[in-house]
Formats: structure tokens, C-alpha cells, sequence
């Protein structure tokens, strides 16, 4: 999937804001690079979708013989994004090659051209495990019949069987799934990539995805965030119908406490949107987002008594544009549901046929 393609969440800007700065203007999607620290480079892939862009970074390494760039992210399978890369190559690296592909998380935007990439520029792939046996788990289109779990995931959530079918019409249509790459190179949190003179350690964020990989330079202060922090919007974080009962909005929230750790002052390189500083701010400003939306949800049952996952989604999110928006509106809101859940603020009780339906415990 390409995460964050809904802007759910709206991008006005927060409550302080002004104390987020973003020191670079954004390259266009057109091959453009902007310079944002000595042999790092950003750039930016196009995405047919409301949020239109991923940014890519090169990491320059090595000298004389051996010199080179590293890519952080793909952007999506389309001719438009090979066609770009095929450009950069060719007029942006000072001539130089590709030496390597560091993927953050398997979302198709991030990863969708790891297999043309390591194939057309012979180079190895980074990521972490969880992501890239994920990605190639949910490789293969959606079969027919539909696997019962993912059918029954969206009745229990109250989703009526009309709008369930278009759902899985749609997910069958799927334009950017992308041919999986063989083999990687296995990253952990706490290893170190050596490139360019810097060296990056791997921190690992839960919640957005299974085993997020971010790069952190510690001497200079530079995080590589992929979609971990973004400046404006909030990536999603959904529940899965594979993991029906996870709870990776806990595993997001520990996560972002985790980054809270990192100097106030780091440059964060972000996934989509601009480069930035304000790392502690951003950070703070997500949390209570979250917090609101748990009010939100638990207010609203303080009224209503109870309500099903489905009937609970405009609660959260009351501008919703499409299908693709509201199944994944769907997922976000079970994500919160299922983390008050199991911290006991709210109960779960059957209901007829094979809804579920929540209430204030």
C-alpha cells in the first residue's frame, strides 16, 4: 500500500507551529536536488494521490574509485518514478553509481521500486526483517473468493456487506503493487551503516509499520525519519485484518516517546512534506493528537452507550473524500478502539449476526 495516501488527518497547522522550521525549499518532482548537508542530497518522486510527493535522499560515499550514492527510498512502481530515476542517474550524481538501496518500510511509495532498482543498478538492499517479510507477504493480489478473515474483520466492525464488496473490488485493482525483491540485507535497531564519513544508526519505530527503520547521525544531529515523524500530517496507523487484535497504536505511541530521547535541535529528513527542525515540538504536538482522538471516541460513547468500529469512524473522521479514505479511516479508528480496549477504558460486547460493538467500560 501507499501509506498516507488519505490525508485523514487535516494539515492545518497546530498549536505551536511557528516553533517548526523548515530551513530548505522542497525540490520540484522533476529530477531537482536540493543540497541539505555536505554529500546529502533530497529529491522528490511524484505520487498520483492527494498527498503527491515522497521525498528521496542520496548519501554520497567514498572517494576516488569507490565513490558513489546511496538511495534512501524508491518511490512507487509507475514509469513516471523509472523514468525520474533513470534521469537522476544519469545528470545528478556527478557521474557516479548507485552503490545501494536503504528502504525504510515496505509501503509501496518507500519500497516499490526496491526489486527495479537492485535489478537495473546491481546493488543490495537494506531493511529491516519485519518489513521485508511483510512486504513480501502482502505481495499477491487479493484472491477469489475473498480470504474469510479479511471478510469478516469489516462485518464485525458494523461495515455493511454492499460497501464491503466494493472494498474488496477495489483492493483487486491494486495499479501500483510492485514485483518483491529476492533478498536484503538485514538491518537491526542499534546497527550502523557506515556512508559517507557519517555513521548512521538504525532506530526502529513500531506502530506505522512492523519494524520501521529510521537513520540517525548522531555527530551531526541528522535523522533519516521516514514516515516516523512527519512535520504537518500524521501517518496512519491502522489495525490489520491479519492482526485483528493488535494494538499497534500502543506500539506508534512508545515509539514516538522513544524519539523524544533524540537532541530537541536534529534536522529531521522526513518521508513527505518538508525538511525540518523542531523535533520535540512535532513530537509532542502527535501525541496530543492522539490524546484528542481518544477523548473524542470516548465522549462520544459517554453519549451514544455504544457503537460499532464503523459507526465510530466519522467520530474521527468527518470529511472523508473516498473509499480508499474511508477503509482506511476504518483501520485508524480500530486502531484507537482496540488500544483503549485493551487498557480497559472501554469494553467489547457481540451484537447481532457478527458485529462487535464498543462502550465506556
Amino acid at each position: 500500500m501507499a501509506d498516507n495516501a488519505p490525508d485523514l488527518h487535516a494539515s492545518v497547522p497546530p498549536p505551536g507551529a511557528e516553533s517548526i522550521v523548515f530551513p530548505f525549499a522542497p525540490p520540484a518532482p522533476d529530477a531537482s536536488v536540493v543540497e541539505v548537508a555536505p554529500g546529502i542530497l533530497w529529491l522528490r518522486m511524484p505520487m498520483p494521490m492527494q498527498l503527491d510527493h515522497i521525498n528521496i535522499y542520496l548519501l554520497r560515499d567514498g572517494s576516488g574509485a569507490d565513490a558513489g550514492w546511496y538511495i534512501v527510498d524508491t518511490g512507487l512502481n509507475t514509469p513516471a518514478c523509472k523514468a525520474l530515476w533513470e534521469e537522476v542517474v544519469a545528470t545528478r550524481l556527478d557521474g557516479l553509481p548507485l552503490k545501494g538501496l536503504v528502504c525504510t518500510h515496505f509501503h509501496y511509495d518507500h519500497a516499490g521500486l526496491a526489486r527495479w532498482l537492485t535489478d537495473r543498478y546491481a546493488i543490495p538492499l537494506w531493511m529491516t526483517h519485519g518489513e521485508f517479510f511483510t512486504m513480501r507477504a502482502l505481495g499477491e493480489r487479493l484472491p477469489e473468493p475473498a480470504p474469510e478473515g479479511l471478510v469478516l474483520f469489516h462485518q464485525r466492525a458494523g461495515m455493511p456487506e454492499e460497501r464491503i464488496a466494493r472494498m474488496l473490488a477495489g483492493l483487486r485493482k491494486d495499479p501500483f503493487m510492485p514485483p518483491q525483491p529476492e533478498c536484503f540485507r538485514r538491518l537491526r535497531a542499534g546497527d550502523r551503516l557506515e556512508i559517507g564519513g557519517r555513521s548512521w544508526q538504525i532506530v526502529v519505530g513500531e506502530g506505522h509499520s512492523p519494524e520501521h527503520a529510521c537513520l540517525y547521525c548522531e555527530d551531526e544531529g541528522i535523522l533519516l525519519a521516514g514516515d516516523q515523524v512527519l512535520p504537518r500530517i500524521t501517518s496512519n496507523v491502522m489495525v490489520s485484518p491479519i492482526e485483528p487484535e493488535g494494538n499497534p497504536l500502543k506500539l506508534w505511541i512508545d515509539s514516538l516517546h522513544r524519539l523524544l530521547e533524540l537532541p530537541a535541535e536534529t534536522l529531521v529528513l522526513p518521508s513527505h512534506q518538508g525538511v525540518f527542525y523542531g523535533l520535540h515540538e512535532r513530537l509532542v504536538q502527535v501525541l496530543e493528537h492522539h490524546a484528542e482522538q481518544f477523548a473524542l471516541l470516548t465522549g462520544h460513547l459517554g453519549q451514544a452507550g455504544r457503537a460499532t468500529a464503523a459507526e465510530l469512524v466519522p467520530v474521527l473522521f468527518p470529511r472523508l473524500r473516498s473509499p480508499v479514505d474511508r477503509l482506511m479511516a476504518l483501520g485508524e479508528t480500530i486502531a484507537h478502539l482496540n488500544l483503549l480496549h485493551q487498557d480497559g477504558t472501554l469494553l467489547r460486547t457481540p451484537g447481532e449476526g457478527k458485529i462487535a460493538y464498543f462502550s465506556l467500560a
